[in-house]
């Protein structure tokens, strides 16, 4: 691939979301929190709306959205007497469809609704790319941070409170991390891939890996490589690279699992 500009801000667009997202997938993976980013991917789009009825660029409000967005479905999940897959689900289908119809009214439907659901990493500019590049920055240092505390909250929340570790406030700051690379990941990959970079990395690794800081690191490894793989195959195909990089990352995904199994009595035991 030629690193002329025309290639080179989609593919740092593409590195930065996957490499950030791969290793805070790792605790969406242990934690079986995948839903919860499903519902949180698809409650995007009425703010896409909002932003569009407003006359806004969505990189820009979509952050602060789905950051606040985060927090109410955490105190609904854990306040509603219904079961939390229930709830999310009657969530997640209710903001998808109710986001359609105000993308509908507010004029944005025919031109942008396959760029919200599967990405334009072709149409990422400077801001995006600083907003990514910020984004990954402060991952990065929270979860270093944070990470012993996390990965106790993940094995065991009671013995975690036990030993001092504010676990609601780390659940709550996973969440907020949850829904930035969300945010953000929709001018990549668009509302229905998203997950699939925070998730299909770490569930990759996990076969060949025993310590949670190698599974973060293959994840971040994986990520990258099928970012890079997916953009390259979506360029000399002429094909959309959002949903192109998801299916290197899912073939990808199925290669490891069968590699895994044939050499499985060589693979240590999953974290």
């Amino acid at each position: 691939m030629s690193l002329d500009p025309f290639f080179w801000r989609p593919l740092m667009a593409a590195l930065l979301l996957a490499g950030t997202a791969a290793p805070l997938g790792a605790f969406v993976v242990w934690r079986r929190m995948a839903y919860f980013g499903e519902a949180l991917a698809h409650a995007v789009l009425p703010g896409v709306a909002l932003a569009v009825a407003l006359g806004l660029a969505p990189t820009l409000t979509l952050p602060p959205f789905v950051l606040l967005l985060a927090g109410l479905l955490l105190l609904l999940e854990h306040h509603s007497r219904l079961p939390a897959d229930t709830l999310l689900a009657i969530l997640a289908h209710g903001a998808l469809a109710g986001g359609l119809l105000a993308l509908s009214l507010a004029g944005g439907y025919r031109t942008d609704l396959l760029g919200y659901l599967f990405g334009d990493v072709l149409a990422v500019d400077s801001t995006d790319l600083a907003l990514l590049a910020a984004a990954a920055a402060v991952v990065a240092v929270l979860l270093a941070r944070h990470w012993r505390g996390l990965v106790s909250a993940t094995v065991s929340e009671e013995l975690a409170a036990v030993e001092g570790v504010p676990v609601v406030r780390l659940r709550l700051l996973l969440v907020l991390l949850m829904a930035l690379v969300v945010a953000l990941g929709l001018r990549v990959v668009g509302i229905l891939l998203v997950m699939a970079l925070l998730i299909v990395p770490p569930a990759a690794v996990r076969p060949w890996v025993r310590e949670p800081e190698q599974m973060a690191l293959g994840a971040l490894a994986f990520g990258v490589a099928a970012a890079w793989l997916g953009l390259e195959l979506a360029f000399r195909l002429d094909l959309p690279a959002g949903p192109a990089i998801a299916v290197v990352a899912v073939v990808g995904f199925f290669t490891s699992i069968g590699l895994a199994r044939m050499a499985r009595p060589a693979a240590g035991p999953a974290p």
